[in-house]
C-alpha cells in the first residue's frame, strides 16, 4: 500500500518517527521528484536476529579485517553512497527531501550509520532509523567487494548486544535471504514491531569512538 505526500506538505522528524512506529516508510519516485510516498507493504522484509546466518566465505573475509568499521562518523557521505547508481541498481529513490529528513534525525540521534574503510575511503556502509528495540535499516551500498555485507554483520553484532528485538528490511532480496532474510504478513510485522517497541535498545552498547575486530564480532552473533 502506497500513499502519495505533496510536495508541499511538511514531513517533520517527530511525524517520520510516528509513522515508522506505524509501519509505514517513505520513499521518493527518484531523486528529481519531491514527493514521498508513504509504503506500508502486504509482505514486510525482517532478518530475525536469532537466527542471522554469516555464510562461511564471508565468515572467512570478516575475520581476516580487510577494512575498518565505524559508525556515526559521516552520514552525508553513507548517503551519498547509497544515492549511486550500481549494477542492478541505475536509479535512486533518495531525494532532497528524504535526504534533509534522515539528516535531522540523524543529528537527532535516532538514525545511525554503519560504515566501512579501507585506509582513509569509504569503501561501504548502510544507514537506518532506531526507535524502541526496533531498526528500520534503509539503504546500504558498496564500492569494494563484501563492503555491505560486512557492514550488515556488524550492525548485527551491534543490535544484538544493544538488546534490539526487530530489524526491518522493508523488503528481502535474494542478496538478504544469503543472511536469514524472510517475509512475514503485515499482522505479523504489527505484532512483532508492536513488541520491539516497548523499552530501548542501546546502539552504543558496543564501543561507537574505536573499530571492533571481525573475530570479536563473529563471537557476537
Amino acid at each position: 500500500m502506497a500513499s502519495r505526500e505533496s510536495a508541499l506538505v511538511e514531513i517533520t522528524p517527530e511525524v517520520l518517527l510516528k509513522a515508522y512506529a506505524c509501519g509505514i516508510f517513505p520513499m521518493a519516485e527518484s531523486a528529481d521528484d519531491p514527493a514521498l510516498y508513504w509504503i506500508e507493504p502486504e509482505r514486510r522484509g525482517i532478518i530475525p536476529l536469532d537466527r542471522f546466518h554469516v555464510p562461511e566465505r564471508l565468515a572467512r573475509t570478516v575475520r581476516s579485517d580487510p577494512f575498518t568499521v565505524m559508525v556515526d562518523r559521516n552520514f552525508d557521505a553513507v548517503i551519498d553512497g547509497c544515492s549511486e547508481s550500481m549494477p542492478g541498481r541505475t536509479r535512486t529513490w533518495i531525494n532532497v527531501r528524504i535526504r534533509n529528513l534522515y539528516r535531522k534525525l540523524y543529528d537527532r540521534g535516532d538514525c545511525h550509520t554503519v560504515e566501512v574503510y579501507r585506509g582513509n575511503e569509504l569503501v561501504g556502509g548502510l544507514y537506518g532509523v532506531s526507535l524502541g528495540r526496533a531498526f528500520f535499516g534503509e539503504s546500504m551500498f558498496h564500492r569494494a567487494r563484501d563492503a555491505s555485507k560486512i557492514a550488515l554483520v556488524h550492525l548485527v553484532a551491534r543490535l544484538k548486544v544493544g538488546q534490539y528485538r526487530l530489524l526491518d528490511t522493508q523488503f528481502v532480496t535474494e542478496h538478504l535471504r544469503t543472511f536469514g532474510a524472510i517475509e512475514v504478513t503485515r499482522p505479523a510485522y504489527h505484532k512483532l514491531l508492536d513488541a520491539a517497541l516497548v523499552g530501548d535498545g542501546d546502539f552504543a552498547a558496543l564501543a561507537v569512538d574505536r573499530p571492533i575486530g571481525g573475530a570479536a564480532i563473529l563471537n557476537l552473533l
